[in-house]
């Protein structure tokens, strides 16, 4: 009898120790499957991370593209100046007029920019320089830069109207080049202008 209960107590602890065995490898399995699926979800970040790296080099690269691009168009030849293209004589444009001490388009000037955008788009071998002037009040310095930015603000206006940018350059002359003599308000208010030099491809 008492050798009956020992052979009992043993066959119950070796059964406990398999159950917990088998538990214990569970657990392990669990781990090894826990690990696998990390490795899968870290894989998979991985893959998401060169993804997102082939993306990131490939946006470098179109930028790189655009920014050599906009590089050689800003140091190529100016459209008056290169023998590849020759001064249009067949249109003439109305000067788009800005507000004193101002590079902001007027609304009523709008429509002499979108006439230009038009001519453009129907002659895709032309081109256009957008030249900046000013009233003679201010420093030569600033009337440069502000011929400069109005030269800008209708070149900007062109390229949202679908006008590819390197079709399209621009300059300020300041105060250099008045289309009206004069002192008064008369002839600044005609001063202060962008002006469209239209050139072919030959």
């Amino acid at each position: 009898m008492k050798c009956s209960k020992v052979m009992a107590v043993l066959c119950c602890g070796a059964l406990a120790l398999a159950v917990t065995g088998c538990k214990y490898d569970n657990a392990n399995d669990d781990d090894v499957t826990g690990g696998g699926t990390q490795e899968v979800v870290t894989d998979g970040a991985d893959d998401q991370m060169n993804a997102n790296a082939k993306d990131i080099s490939t946006d470098d690269t179109a930028n790189a593209n655009a920014e050599e691009m906009d590089l050689s168009a800003a140091t190529g030849l100016p459209f008056d100046q290169d023998p590849n293209y020759a001064r249009c004589t067949d249109v003439d444009f109305a000067p788009v007029y800005f507000g004193f001490d101002a590079s902001q388009l007027a609304p009523a000037e709008l429509s002499k920019i979108e006439a230009v955008a038009q001519h453009l788009q129907t002659k895709t071998d032309r081109v256009v320089i957008i030249e900046g002037n000013c009233d003679e009040r201010g420093s030569n310095e600033y009337n440069l830069s502000l011929g400069d930015l109005r030269a800008i603000a209708i070149r900007d206006y062109l390229v949202t109207l679908g006008i590819d940018a390197k079709r399209i350059q621009s300059k300020s002359y300041g105060e250099e080049k008045p289309a009206v003599s004069g002192h008064g308000e008369g002839a600044w208010s005609k001063n202060r202008r962008g002006e469209f030099a239209v050139f072919q491809h030959k």
